[in-house]
């Protein structure tokens, strides 16, 4: 029996979808957005499809199909309907965090089976005791191997149709499982995560958490691949459909028992890779333990740095630090540098040749400044996370020895990206702890990263890319309900 994927699968009926809050109507059968940035094309056939989805559920294939393309281009997201039922099995591996453990598990509650998988904790009795007081299945390891190991022991003795994956420090009832598993109504969708967030201490380090929590994704739905908005989700809260994990198995193991760290990065390419889609939606929400002092606040974030170079060696390019396209990046060099006049001439090159692109493909062209202009300041504000995870002591350098424009451009890309993430929750933190707090927090998943990068012999994880094909039109048949498509890299 093949269990993988076919393209050809609509969203299923009884399904809703709403449009990405990015998604933009150039004209009536023209639209602008997703994750990359594309523009669509609905032919008549499918304008009558998008009535239907405008209504209401979807009832047609038609509907289903259109649903299909918006939802895979992140044009839209699925609303899928709440499941009377679900064949479902949690399973939570912990290692030593018996309190935590005691707390994730009473908020939990038993409307579905639990294991708990103890990684050869210290004390296993206190472990067996929390379990068995809360009607858990206990399964204990002989030896640590990680969560990734522990949670493929857990695998192995379940039966259901459906896995939940928590963690121990987490704290939310079943609610998120039974809104999760509607998304699983998809034949194609293989996982679905919630927003991760932060259970927040009144330190400062714990009131950072709660506007930069580590596995917090933020608030936007997406389809989760690599390279986009959303490019992965944490195993820390996420149910998943038993039979695409076994898509991707690779001598049993479900997760690669050799990643201590990012073994969930791992497991979401590989499902990506396959061809299944994975959802991501902040509808709903888990809580979750951060650290509430700044040495384990920043020891975890140099742990999770020490991961790409490993996944680097098994996913490549995927695990690039930043992307560049040449215009906004010429544009936002030439500013940096004070070259006022080569800034101008890139920026308007840039915007000469979308505006080109679009004519020649029948395409609205208003707005092509104002996308042009955010994909400056987007290139701007990534490049400045980038030197900080990199290269923070060539920017204080920068910042102390320069002239007034070098000193300028490298005060805007240390101080800039900060300030643009506090922004939008200034009421809980001071700029000042805020910007102080994401300077180390970033320069020491940075130095994770290179420590990663020496021990596995790579660069992968530090080298910039650049990409040429800002912008291409792939042809579709005419009976299709999306004519062509032309994406771009702004």
């Amino acid at each position: 029996m093949n269990d993988r994927p076919a393209n050809t699968t609509p969203v299923p009926a009884g399904f809703r979808i709403a449009l990405d809050a990015g998604t933009i109507r150039l004209d009536t059968d023209i639209w602008f957005g997703g994750s990359p940035a594309r523009v669509v094309r609905l032919t008549a056939s499918g304008r009558t499809a998008w009535t239907e989805l405008r209504d209401g559920a979807i009832i047609s294939r038609r509907a289903g199909m259109l649903a299909r393309r918006l939802t895979d281009a992140g044009l839209a997201h699925p609303l899928p309907p709440t499941p009377d039922a679900a064949d479902v099995t949690v399973i939570i591996p912990v290692y030593n965090r018996t309190e935590a453990l005691e707390r994730c598990l009473a908020a939990l509650g038993s409307a579905y089976p639990i294991v708990v998988v103890d990684d050869a904790s210290c004390d296993a009795r206190a472990v067996a005791d929390v379990a068995h007081r809360r009607g858990a299945t206990l399964v204990r390891r002989a030896v640590n191997g990680g969560a990734g190991a522990a949670r493929n022991t857990g695998l192995a003795h379940v039966n259901s149709e459906f896995v939940a994956f928590l963690d121990s420090d987490c704290m939310s009832s079943a609610g998120w499982i039974t809104r999760l598993v509607g998304h699983l109504a998809d034949p194609l969708v293989a996982a679905a995560a919630p927003r991760i967030t932060a259970i927040a201490s009144d330190t400062w380090a714990g009131r950072y958490t709660t506007i930069q929590g580590s596995l917090d994704l933020g608030a936007q739905p997406a389809r989760v691949t690599p390279g986009a908005r959303v490019s992965y989700v944490p195993t820390a809260a996420l149910v998943v459909r038993r039979a695409a994990l076994r898509t991707v198995a690779r001598d049993g193991a479900v997760f690669d028992p050799t990643l201590r760290v990012g073994e969930d990065v791992d497991l979401i390419w590989r499902l990506h890779g396959s061809g299944w889609r994975i959802r991501y939606d902040p509808s709903v929400a888990v809580p979750h333990e951060e650290p509430a002092t700044w040495h384990g606040l920043l020891a975890r974030r140099f742990r999770y740095g020490t991961s790409a170079a490993s996944l680097a060696e098994r996913h490549g390019a995927a695990m690039a630090p930043i992307v560049l396209h040449p215009w906004p990046a010429l544009t936002v060099a030439a500013l940096l540098s004070g070259h006022r006049f080569v800034a101008g001439a890139a920026f308007g090159t840039a915007v000469l040749t979308m505006h080109r692109t679009l004519r020649r493909a029948r395409i609205p062209t208003r707005g092509v400044v104002r996308a042009m202009a955010s994909a400056a300041v987007q290139t701007w504000l990534g490049v400045g996370r980038y030197c900080t995870q990199f290269g923070t002591p060539v920017l204080v350098a920068g910042m102390a020895w320069g002239g007034r424009t070098r000193r300028a451009g490298a005060a805007s890309l240390l101080l800039a990206p900060p300030i643009a993430a506090w922004w939008p929750q200034r009421q809980v933190l001071d700029p000042a702890r805020f910007t102080l707090g994401w300077l180390a927090d970033q320069m020491c998943y940075g130095a994770g990263v290179w420590a990663g990068c020496a021990d596995r012999h790579t660069s992968v994880p530090v080298r910039p890319i650049v990409t040429w094909k800002s912008v291409r039109i792939e042809s579709r048949p005419r009976h299709q309900l999306v004519r062509g498509r032309l994406a771009t890299g702004a």
